[in-house]
């Protein structure tokens, strides 16, 4: 499994995009994942890279320019703001004598560095192994051989082949463990629905602060930071308003490129995102790049069936962004966009309206508002 970063690890980050997003935008994105693992960013090496290089991603020239870089800044490993194969990992940490870490492997070991609650440490372990399986060959080349001595003479398998027995053990007993627990949040699904209690999940790209409006609307402590992946652990609360329940859920933050092994071990997480009567689509409306943030959170959406749920897009940090509140609603009387600050609590009393609607579907329609573009 991979290490998790104890701090204080220095580390060139490389961003050769492909023309979908601008160098310096990407950069920023991962000098923020450096950050929240824990990670020194020493150098960045921008570029662009049209057609990577089968055996080490970037050309020879930016090779050598990022090995200077690793020289002369004395960092301990490079980020790839991509995802590497195998072989082209292998390649590049022999060129740069310093490990080399893919974007997918940063956010793992992310993952591993929040996941608190059981559930969510099963699925980043899962994650984690899942990953590792294609890279086993790089830790045990030096074993790739037959076992023997006293009490050690197996039935003739390398302790390769070993290694990956023992892996799919695992991973087979992860899979049946997470297995039940979906089940047991289906069963808790179904008896809501019973109960008829309306249920609304928090969506959103990461650090958009979701969790931030979590714990307004709910007066509760979940934990809340200005980091990525803060939260990963999905929070529910019953939410009183003066015409019924709701039960509101706090899920995991969405980011480009997210790993298809973590989409598919919190595939029961999103699951119940996919079940949600009403999704709050949370926005950093202060952020430069907050459309393409959310085209990528109703890929990840529509990915696990969930685009066709009802949303209310929420522009939160209207504090950082120099707006005011608004509020807008469709052709039926309901919200369907609005600004607030979840920081400052301004706005927040158009989204207790949207809520208290959907407590009550039969109430009367609100005044049209406007809300301007953020």
């Amino acid at each position: 499994m991979f290490d998790r970063h104890a701090g204080g690890d220095r580390a060139v980050l490389v961003s050769l995009m492909n023309g979908e997003l601008e160098a310096v935008e990407a950069t920023t994105e991962l000098r923020e994942l450096a950050r929240s693992a824990g990670v020194t960013a020493v150098a960045e090496i921008l570029g662009r890279s049209q057609r990577p290089d089968a055996s080490t991603f970037a050309g020879s020239g930016k090779v050598r320019e990022i090995a200077d870089a690793v020289a002369g800044a004395e960092a301990d490993m490079v980020l790839f703001n991509h995802e590497l194969s195998p072989a082209q990992e292998r390649n590049l940490e022999r060129e740069l004598g310093c490990r080399v870490v893919d974007r997918t492997a940063l956010i793992l070991d992310i993952f591993a560095q929040r996941a608190k609650s059981n559930e969510g440490k099963l699925q980043v372990e899962l994650a984690q192994l899942e990953h590792l399986a294609t890279r086993l060959v790089r830790g045990w080349t030096h074993l790739e051989r037959q076992k023997g001595g006293i009490g050690l003479r197996g039935p003739g398998e390398t302790q390769l082949e070993t290694d990956r027995r023992l892996l799919a053990k695992r991973v087979k007993f992860l899979k049946d463990r997470l297995a039940r627990l979906g089940r047991q949040r289906q069963t808790q699904r179904r008896a809501r629905e019973r109960n008829s209690v309306p249920t609304v999940s928090l969506v959103g790209y990461t650090n958009a602060g979701k969790s931030t409006l979590f714990n307004a609307l709910t007066h509760s402590g979940a934990y809340a930071a200005d980091q990525l992946f803060a939260t990963l652990d999905t929070t529910s609360r019953r939410v009183h308003t003066p015409h019924g329940n709701i039960v509101l859920s706090d899920t995991v933050g969405f980011i480009r490129h997210l790993p298809h092994t973590l989409v598919e071990a919190f595939r029961a997480t999103l699951d119940e995102t996919a079940g949600a009567d009403l999704l709050l689509h949370v926005v950093d409306a202060s952020s430069p790049d907050r459309e393409a943030q959310m085209r990528e959170v109703n890929g990840v959406l529509a990915g696990i069936g969930a685009e066709d749920v009802r949303q209310i897009l929420v522009f939160n940090k209207i504090d950082l962004a120099g707006l005011e509140p608004g509020v807008e609603v469709d052709d039926c009387g309901s919200i369907s966009r609005l600004r607030l600050s979840a920081f400052t609590g301004a706005g927040l009393e158009h989204l207790r309206a949207a809520l208290e609607q959907l407590a009550r579907p039969a109430a009367a329609p609100l005044p049209e508002g406007r809300l301007e573009a953020a």
